[in-house]
């Protein structure tokens, strides 16, 4: 009988660890992928224009897939990085799909 107390309490804490479902709005990033390719390491990496400007972004997820082109909306996933300079660029992106799921994306490059 003492167990059931603790039963229910682990179920409630996996629960909470779960997560829950991306909402939509906090995706306020527009970008358009114009290529996806599988490098010579296996990872993903997408040509895309985020906010108006060209970069390239490689897979974080374990994800294998090919992303087909198109216009996707991102938001900015928190870094820490020691040093920050003015003229560095930083950046991890979570991209979420029609189907409400997402997936995360390093800025691996930049063009003019």
């Amino acid at each position: 009988m003492k167990r059931i107390p603790l039963v229910v309490l682990l179920l409630c804490s996996a629960l909470a660890w779960a997560g829950s479902e991306p909402n939509p709005a906090d995706y306020t990033i527009n970008v358009h992928v114009s290529s996806s390719h599988v490098n010579s390491r296996g990872a993903i990496r997408l040509k895309v224009i985020l906010d108006g400007k060209k970069c390239e972004l490689e897979g974080i997820d374990v994800e294998n897939s090919l992303l087909i082109p198109g216009d996707y909306k991102a938001k900015s996933l928190p870094l820490k990085v020691k040093d920050v300079h003015t003229y560095d660029v930083y950046g991890n992106y979570e991209i979420i799909f029609p189907d409400n799921k997402t997936r995360r994306y390093a800025l691996v490059g930049i063009m003019e």
